[in-house]
């Protein structure tokens, strides 16, 4: 293969074909995650070098099973394989096949050849062919069809040095013609191919059938193919019905030529029958997919706890020490208590990413994933959703970062984003410190029925109406998101399989890689946005601050740490954090809430869990531990509302802020995550926009109903 251009393989299939364990074998660790132009979808590209030492680009694109789109996952798969005069055009196209199924991946195959793309044929699970007995002739198909046929194994590396030898060989484009062009769309498809220049007939045949997968053409030539589909009255769709039913007549009668023996016994699939029987069970079902997600998050807060702990720790003893070591000012302060706690933000949640998709990955390699989808995709349709949607939800209660990046599995566009627009109402642990304490101070520790204790039922009650909320959220969505692709669940389930655990690495590496580095840039930009607000104020309010606190302490006889404390408090009400906090006052006072909560309103969007570090600062107990929620129990319980001279956190302020912050987003991360999975600032601020205004309409209600 002569230097220079890097040549770019495609790889095609049906999903479940086993195009991603090719494409890890083929690329390893060289892999990138990007996305393809203007669109939201992902593209996954990766060097391989082949056996003569040159490298080609490898580009895995999203399943598919026909070149006619039906999602924008689809679209975006036909309009590369359409444009033959892009950049982004394949040199060549690998369309994989699970090989237990034939006949199912050849329609693909046959549209792609007819398009004129130089193709090779890979033939996977060929493991599986063999327990089921079933015995092809390669050499005939691949006469038949005119292009290269090999076999593999992509689970164990198979056949590999073969595909290879075949990628680095001239590969010339298929002299065989699957689908002629019917009499009716000769005359249309002759004209646009001499008027807008298009290589042959089922190019220009596509062109005319589907209108929606011709965004790389420029408006005259767009205009052309309207003239021409209106003068001819070629309605999008017209021969679909008929080309299907030809093709696969075509492939029936290839198979029933190249198979020598055909499987009679279907024994290789009984194991997967008979778990079928209980794990799609319409109720043991339920309850096994009930019991794993329980295992899952027992595991996510169970063997996440350690590894964040030692983050932690690790962050902030580099924050002190870096405060020791260097001298202070602006500098160090942004250092070590913007970058640093910043990074260490970003840092914490990998270990909760990698568990997660470590069992999402494994579920998914085993086969069990695709009967989830099937047990809950009637239930979640009502809402707007589909059973994907099932696992980036239940996530949520853990984590919403790690949540909303599992929603790449669904590939209705509009059922993804209304999953990832509604996963943050699912309450989530950063929640709990704030619910605990809340519960304690506002919620009699006593038992009703003489089982049931009224704060553990107080705070289940959050989360059931965190659910409830993200279910009627989605169904309101399901109305308002006006979107003509209509969603099917077209899917065979795979048999059952023990997880290649090479794959399961690689989706590990790649969550947390692409949230590292993608969605890390946002938070550090807002993390140190918030250092500054709450750092700095105007005038000389923040360098005169010990000298103002110890005058108006002069009487009283205050240690080291009480006078840190009294410092710490009047500057965080003097910065610019305590200016807006005071400035919102007017606007929140109607939930019951003063400046001091205001502030604590402000620096929790960085993370929930940082309303109670700022009321411990605010109300001058910033020496005491976080978790020592009897103290600051207490010292809430102390604080005077000087309207009523009664105590400010009343009942109706508790449950005010809790379902505030049961529906509020408050968390930048999420912010930017979904930021990351949208890619512009549109859904994001819309989401942040409608939580708020649902947590404020609600906790205004809640406050006005209890007062």
């Amino acid at each position: 293969m002569a230097s220079g251009k890097r040549l770019k393989i495609a790889l095609v299939g049906n999903p479940n074909s086993g195009k991603s364990s090719l494409f890890n074998y083929l690329t390893g660790l060289n892999q990138k995650i990007g996305n393809f132009p203007g669109v939201t979808v992902e593209k996954k590209t990766g060097a391989c070098s082949l056996l003569d030492g040159s490298v080609v680009e490898i580009v895995d694109f999203p399943g598919i099973y026909s070149i006619y789109p039906r999602s924008l996952d689809e679209q975006i798969v036909s309009e590369v394989l359409l444009d033959h005069h892009s950049s982004a055009t394949p040199d060549k196209i690998i369309v994989v096949a699970d090989a237990t199924n034939l006949k199912r991946g050849l329609l693909l195959l046959t549209q792609v050849i007819d398009i004129g793309l130089p193709t090779i044929l890979v033939l996977n699970m060929m493991d599986l062919v063999a327990k089921a007995g079933i015995s092809y002739d390669l050499q005939l198909l691949s006469k038949k069809l005119g292009v290269p046929v090999v076999p593999i194994n992509a689970r164990n590396g198979i056949g590999i040095i073969e595909l290879k030898t075949q990628l680095a060989a001239t590969l010339p484009v298929s002299d065989k013609t699957i689908f002629s062009i019917w009499d009716d769309a000769k005359l249309p498809v002759k004209q646009l191919r001499d008027r807008v220049g298009i290589d042959n007939d089922y190019e220009a045949y596509l062109f005319l059938e589907q209108p929606q997968s011709l965004g790389f053409l420029n408006s005259e030539r767009k205009n052309i193919v309207d003239q021409i589909r209106s003068e001819y009255k070629f309605f999008p769709g017209k021969f679909q019905g008929a080309e299907t039913i030809h093709r696969y007549s075509f492939i029936q009668d290839l198979l029933n030529e190249i198979t020598l023996k055909a499987s009679v016994d279907q024994s290789w699939k009984k194991r997967s029958r008979q778990l079928d029987l209980i794990l799609t069970h319409k109720v043991w079902g339920y309850l096994i997919f009930f019991g794993i997600l329980f295992l899952i998050f027992q595991a996510i807060f169970a063997w996440a706890t350690v590894p964040m702990d030692f983050i932690d720790g690790a962050f902030a003893n580099l924050s002190r020490y870096i405060s020791s070591v260097l001298p202070q000012g602006p500098l160090t302060s942004l250092l070590a208590e913007g970058v640093i706690p910043g990074l260490g933000g970003i840092i914490i949640f990998v270990p909760q990413i990698a568990i997660l998709f470590a069992f999402i990955s494994a579920l998914e390699e085993s086969g069990y994933m695709a009967r989830v989808v099937f047990l809950m995709d009637k239930m979640m349709r009502k809402f707007g959703l589909n059973g994907k949607s099932v696992v980036p939800l239940m996530s949520g209660v853990a984590c919403a970062i790690p949540a909303i990046m599992a929603t790449r599995t669904i590939d209705n566009w509009k059922e993804r984003t209304i999953t990832i627009m509604v996963t943050p109402l699912m309450s989530c642990s950063a929640r709990l410190p704030i619910f605990t304490i809340l519960i304690a101070l506002i919620v009699p520790d006593q038992k009703t029925l003489g089982f049931f204790n009224l704060q553990g039922l107080a705070l289940m009650g959050l989360y059931l109406l965190g659910f409830v909320a993200a279910m009627g959220s989605a169904w309101v969505m399901k109305l308002i998101i006006n979107v003509k692709e209509r969603s099917y669940l077209m899917m065979e389930l795979p048999t059952y399989r023990i997880p290649k655990w090479s794959n399961v690495g690689f989706t590990i590496l790649e969550k947390t890689k692409a949230f590292v580095l993608q969605a890390g840039k946002v938070i550090m930009a807002i993390t140190i946005i918030l250092w500054v607000l709450g750092s700095y104020g105007p005038g000389d309010r923040m360098s005169k601050a010990e000298e103002v606190v110890q005058e108006q302490t002069k009487n009283m006889r205050l240690t080291e740490e009480g006078m840190a404390d009294r410092i710490a408090a009047y500057k965080l009400e003097n910065s610019y954090a305590g200016i807006i906090g005071k400035a919102i006052e007017p606007a929140i006072k109607p939930l019951g809430y003063d400046w001091k909560i205001g502030i604590a309103l402000i620096t929790s969007f960085a993370a929930r869990e940082v309303f109670v570090g700022t009321i411990a600062t605010i109300y001058s107990i910033g020496s005491v531990k976080e978790d020592d929620e009897t103290t600051i129990k207490a010292r809430m319980k102390e604080e005077i509302n000087p309207d009523t001279g009664g105590p400010r956190f009343t009942p109706a302020v508790g449950f005010s802020l809790l379902v505030f912050y049961t529906f509020a987003m408050q968390c930048m991360s999420t912010l930017a995550v979904v930021y990351r999975e949208t890619h512009g600032w549109k859904w994001p601020m819309i989401q942040l926009v409608y939580m708020t205004v649902l947590a404020y309409v609600s906790a205004l209600a809640v406050y006005q109903i209890l007062s």
